[in-house]
């Protein structure tokens, strides 16, 4: 299972630095450049750990600073995690660093997750003096179900805000975005240029699994950061397990002067009529995938490109090499033309008076069901691809099983009722009848009928029980939902009704899925592909998608 260890691993943060400081004694101040978390070789359960062979032989080498621990090195090569957690209270203490400083706050929201991705408490842990963007990702995962759904989300997402305590004076510091696919990240940092500029630091925060690294990593190849900065900080490692980033990882900002943003400007005008023959094949391909699978799709260019160095060596090992004795020597990949003294690295007339974008570790939920999950469950719930709505029509002594992490049984009403299931498509959905259902759950539970969980009668002895709740729903309008019922980290269920219906649903799932009937967040129709403006009606005739109006 993808259990917690919770290690008394005590972070501080240097104001000076923006270092992590262990109150262990650990043999290295270096930080691994994946994840942030201090290098060592003392205990596998604490962040930042490699083997001790390889931490010696990397030490020796003066190579430890660009090395990745093993628990980055298994997520990025094997797509697998360690047990290696962090408690929320360290996480916290890590963020809370941001109070002192004079800093603008980018909140990230995973739109799919609705209210529990937002931070509850935020202007008490980072300061309520702050200015602080919001930013809805995962918007290319949303199902659109007409021509304003966006403005809808986009509504939805101030109001949860707002009860929350977190407020904005102005609407154009909410922003709608896609980490992956580039939807809107043109747009916001334009945004970011013009009005926050260059008065200080940037603190990108939010819940576990929001999108965080996958932004950081967007950014440090736009306008955004220093033009040969990219070439220099290694990527934030990314993977679909909460909780990924262990420290503060962060690159130099650009100085957005007159100049640069006439620059910019320029390059985004004639970005915007570009054709697929002007685009670069890479891009172009990028462009059609996302496009065939219903992604919003955005194009990041960049205005300045440095001279191109060698890329620096990523130093990396395999963990069963320790196994069988095999060279250490051979784990290190070198090449031959550059050595520890020619490494591009950023001057000091570069970052003395930089001002820094930094992602911070994410804060756990207190309500999350991945974290019931083991690595291959987790694959299955969190979806990769645009979701397409799954609409079953269901009659009185119903049962909706979503795999076997809940089910839905419609106990009272009038008339049939419409379940529309928003979840990866990954998730079986299974309809029965309610005296057949408990026979089904025992007989299928952690078997390929159900998908997930997954490992037979052993797996399902370690699942906790589902635990009963009921919800009274009435009609209340005509082509709309009454409701979303709401598993956290896997999507929801929406209940429309027919007119002047009352419905009575018995929901079923570990108290850990934290259910919640919550305000409706779409009508249930197809959605439509869109693109970002960043191609012309040409192209986007020719790609046979629609250009956003």
């Amino acid at each position: 299972m993808h259990t917690s260890v919770t290690v008394s691993y005590l972070w501080g943060l240097s104001r000076a630095h923006h270092t992590p400081q262990c109150v262990m004694k650990l043999p290295s101040d270096t930080c691994c450049s994946g994840c942030g978390a201090l290098m060592h070789c003392t205990d596998p359960e604490i962040p930042g750990y490699l083997p001790s062979e390889k931490f010696k032989a990397l030490a020796e080498e003066d190579q430890l600073k660009k090395a990745t621990c093993q628990r980055c090195f298994l997520i990025n090569h094997h797509q697998k995690a360690l047990n290696v957690t962090m408690s929320k209270e360290e996480y916290r203490a890590i963020v809370k660093g941001i109070k002192s400083e004079k800093a603008l706050v980018l909140l990230i929201v995973d739109l799919l997750d609705l209210p529990d991705s937002i931070i509850p408490d935020l202007p008490e842990l980072v300061g309520k003096n702050k200015h602080i963007v919001i930013l809805g990702n995962k918007t290319d995962l949303l199902p659109g179900d007409g021509e304003n759904y966006l403005q809808r989300i986009k509504r939805q997402l101030k109001a949860y805000c707002e009860s929350m305590g977190i407020s904005t004076i102005d609407n154009k510091d909410i922003h709608l975005i896609s980490a992956k696919t580039g939807y809107g990240i043109e747009n916001l940092i334009t945004r970011l240029q013009s009005t926050w500029k260059y008065k200080g630091d940037v603190y990108l925060v939010g819940m576990a699994n929001a999108g965080k690294s996958t932004l950081f990593n967007t950014l440090l190849e736009s306008d955004y950061c220093k033009s040969r900065a990219s070439d220099v900080i290694h990527k934030a490692t990314i993977s679909p397990w909460p909780g990924t980033t262990l420290n503060l990882l962060k690159f130099p900002i650009i100085n957005p002067t007159p100049y640069r943003m006439f620059r910019r400007a320029e390059r985004l005008k004639q970005a915007s009529h570009l054709t697929e023959d002007d685009m670069n094949p890479e891009e172009l391909k990028r462009i059609i995938q996302f496009s065939k699978q219903r992604y919003l799709v955005g194009h990041i260019g960049r205005t300045f490109l440095a001279n191109q160095p060698p890329k620096k060596t990523l130093v990396e090992f395999d963990p069963d090499s320790l196994s069988f004795g095999e060279d250490l020597e051979e784990d290190v990949k070198k090449d031959p033309s550059l050595d520890s003294s020619t490494d591009a690295e950023l001057s000091y007339n570069e970052i003395k008076d930089a001002h820094w974008f930094y992602d911070t570790p994410g804060i756990m939920k207190e309500h999350d069901v991945l974290s019931l999950l083991n690595e291959q469950e987790v694959k299955l719930v969190v979806p990769t691809q645009a979701i397409t709505p799954r609409t079953f029509v269901m009659k009185p002594g119903m049962v909706l099983f979503l795999g076997a992490l809940a089910r839905i049984d419609y106990l009272e009403g009038k008339s049939s009722c419409w379940l529309t299931v928003v979840a990866s498509n990954r998730i079986p959905v299974h309809i029965t009848s309610l005296d057949k259902a408990d026979a089904i759950y025992q007989k299928h539970a952690g078997n390929t009928f159900l998908a997930v969980p997954s490992g037979d009668e052993e797996r399902m002895k370690t699942f906790p029980p589902l635990v009963a709740q009921d919800f009274e729903l009435q009609r209340q309008g005509c082509n709309t939902a009454i409701a979303d019922i709401k598993i956290s980290s896997a999507g929801w269920v929406a209940v429309t009704a027919a007119e002047r219906d009352q419905l009575l649903l018995r929901t079923r799932a570990p108290e850990a899925a934290g259910l919640i009937n919550k305000t409706p967040a779409y009508k249930t129709r197809k959605p439509q592909a869109l693109v970002d403006t960043g191609l012309s009606e040409k192209a986007a005739e020719r790609l046979k998608v629609r250009r956003k109006n």
